[in-house]
């Protein structure tokens, strides 16, 4: 990985243990975006999850699905879901260290790529949201569940520098719901699902890659 990635690693490495033990902000707004998805898996896909953090919504999908590879940069994240996904039985499941940006491309290899609450972590997201397409089958679908900071308000560009500067927040980028989806749309990818919740700036959407 590169420094910049080496020092976000060690960033969330420290807050693995306090990730782990803290309770879905929501957890009727996350069980409707599993059951979203869900809708679309089968048995014979193959997933792949970026940013999976401690394992959770990998466990969740795993019964529905061939193999998930969930990968993050942080090794003490990963160790947790690990863990949680051999109390769970689950022999699916692979936790691998990889950044979206070092992962290894073995051409059109996905059925479905995960990237929940991650894109606005990435310092260059259109490059990922296009790493994300070459990754997938034509026809794979992308499911993402993104805060756009664009959207929050000016407070939050004020908020986020002196939690950075404490070493309480990692590295964002900004951008708006709008400049979000005309990502997508470059990179030819059609919304086939879309959910966004009553105050909340995060977008959940599923979108399919095109056949060409």
């Amino acid at each position: 990985m590169t420094g910049e990635m080496t020092k976000q690693a060690g960033f969330w490495d420290k807050m693995a243990d306090k990730y782990n033990a803290r309770p879905v902000a929501d957890e009727e707004i996350y069980q409707k975006k599993l059951q979203l998805t869900q809708a679309f898996l089968t048995k014979e896909m193959k997933v792949l999850e970026f940013g999976c953090g401690t394992g959770s919504t990998a466990i969740h999908h795993a019964p529905y699905v061939k193999h998930i590879l969930a990968t993050d940069v942080s090794d003490g994240m990963l160790a947790h879901g690990r863990r949680k996904a051999a109390a769970a039985g689950l022999s699916n499941i692979s936790f691998e260290r990889h950044s979206i940006e070092d992962f290894p491309e073995h051409g059109e290899t996905f059925d479905v790529v995960l990237g929940l609450n991650i894109l606005h972590l990435c310092r260059e997201p259109h490059s990922v949201v296009q790493k994300v397409r070459r990754l997938l089958k034509p026809g794979g679908l992308f499911v993402q569940s993104t805060p756009c900071l664009k959207d929050f308000g000016v407070m939050i560009k004020l908020f986020i520098p002196v939690m950075q500067a404490i070493g309480k927040a990692p590295p964002v980028s900004y951008f708006s719901s709008d400049e979000l989806h005309r990502m997508m749309d470059a990179e030819g990818f059609h919304t086939v699902e879309e959910y966004l919740p009553d105050g909340n700036n995060a977008d959940f959407i599923i979108a399919q890659r095109g056949l060409d």
